[in-house]
């Protein structure tokens, strides 16, 4: 029996805007592998200067550990006073929005891209992800495209968020409950 699936007919240029050249794309991977994926820890604020070097809009005040993978700096947009953590993962094939006194902890994983299962030639479904002011995000979450969290709600650890979360929530699980608010 034959699969409907045809992944010899997904075309990579349809549904995903780089944007960026490829050039430059070769040149963010070269520092990403250096300075980002290290384990050493260099200052957040030479981190800061790359990304913004590259077309990332940062605020002040970023903490970004080691080993913080990053997809595409020139969709990525940081508020004022955010830690991001170690082995985190930015996949933003979309606009990653990060407000302002976000806390974004260890190996949370923020996925902007996806694949369209119901298309034989599985074409992409990408989408931007929203951080509102004062959320945190736990460690090894993943957060999917399309997806908004509201402002000062919590995500804990090992949650799985496909849909967007209204503000001062506080969300478990997979798929992710609300469990209660943060602040009454």
């Amino acid at each position: 029996m034959n699969s409907k699936v045809r992944l010899d007919l997904f075309e990579s240029s349809l549904g995903l805007d780089r944007g960026a050249s490829k050039f430059k794309e070769t040149v963010w991977y070269i520092f990403k592998w250096i300075i980002f994926l290290s384990a050493f820890p260099f200052p957040s604020s030479l981190k800061v200067q790359i990304l913004r070097l590259f077309g990332a809009k940062i605020g002040f005040g970023l903490v970004i550990k080691p080993r913080v993978n990053i997809h595409f700096p020139w969709k990525l947009v940081v508020g004022d006073n955010v830690w991001i953590g170690e082995e985190a993962f930015l996949l933003n094939f979309e606009l990653l929005t990060i407000g302002n006194n976000v806390c974004l902890s260890q190996r949370a994983f923020l996925c902007g891209g996806n694949h369209d299962y119901r298309d034989p030639a599985m074409k992409y479904r990408n989408g931007p992800i929203t951080l509102d002011n004062g959320c945190w995000v736990g460690a090894s979450v993943f957060v999917g495209p399309d997806v908004v969290i509201g402002m000062d709600s919590v995500i804990a650890a090992g949650s799985i968020i496909t849909k967007s979360i209204p503000e001062n929530s506080i969300f478990r699980g997979n798929p992710a409950v609300n469990v209660g608010l943060r602040w009454k």
